[in-house]
């Protein structure tokens, strides 16, 4: 009786022991090509960033007059100016050791900051978003939401809120094209968004 379960046993150890020994070897071969793959992206040469993606602030088309004596809006509203004067792009899904090798090792800290203006561009847009739409300047609010979605954010309660404005005005088209523009995000973000959309399919 104790010798086919001390098999098994026997073949259960073999199998395990196989399995880490994969995972291992897995494991190191990543480590290596990334290593690889970081040090041909340290040896980059500085490239032209002509081709970059910028994002520009259309103060003209934002809704700089609403409610710009409230001090939450009136931060927005200064953020928004210096990051008008401001090179911006958007980065998402994008590695460090890419864009060293797409644009060069010496331009990273200067790509990190425009990634860094978009963020603030982004969490800047949603937080004036929110507080005009609770104030009820919902048309206003729809404005600084469109602008976000067209930059490619992925903040997801920027979805949220304008999906929320388009189902209350019965635009449910405008709703389906909101979800493929954020299934078409490089971020990892995005199935989580359009599944939240979808519950304003009905």
């Amino acid at each position: 009786m104790k010798m086919p379960f001390f098999a098994s046993f026997i073949v259960f150890i073999i199998l395990v022991s196989y399995e880490i020994a994969k995972s291992r070897r897995t494991t190191a071969e990543k480590e290596s090509s990334f290593w690889e793959k970081e040090n041909r992206a340290n040896s980059t040469r500085r490239k032209s960033l002509d081709d970059l993606n910028y994002i520009r602030v259309p103060l003209e088309d934002l809704p700089m007059d609403t409610m710009a004596d409230d001090e939450t809006v009136s931060e927005c509203h200064q953020t928004m100016r210096h990051l008008a004067q401001s090179p911006i792009v958007n980065f998402t899904g994008i590695s460090n050791t890419d864009l060293k090798l797409r644009y060069g090792a010496p331009n990273i800290e200067l790509l990190m900051g425009y990634d860094q203006n978009y963020t603030t561009l982004v969490r800047t847009l949603q937080k004036w978003a929110e507080k005009l739409h609770e104030a009820g300047h919902t048309a206003q609010a729809k404005q600084v939401l469109e602008f976000a979605v067209s930059t490619d954010t992925d903040v997801s309660n920027t979805y949220k809120l304008l999906a929320a404005i388009y189902a209350a005005e019965g635009s449910h088209g405008e709703i389906a094209r909101l979800k493929e523009r954020a299934g078409n995000l490089n971020s990892a973000s995005k199935n989580i968004i359009v599944r939240m959309l979808q519950k304003f399919d009905s």
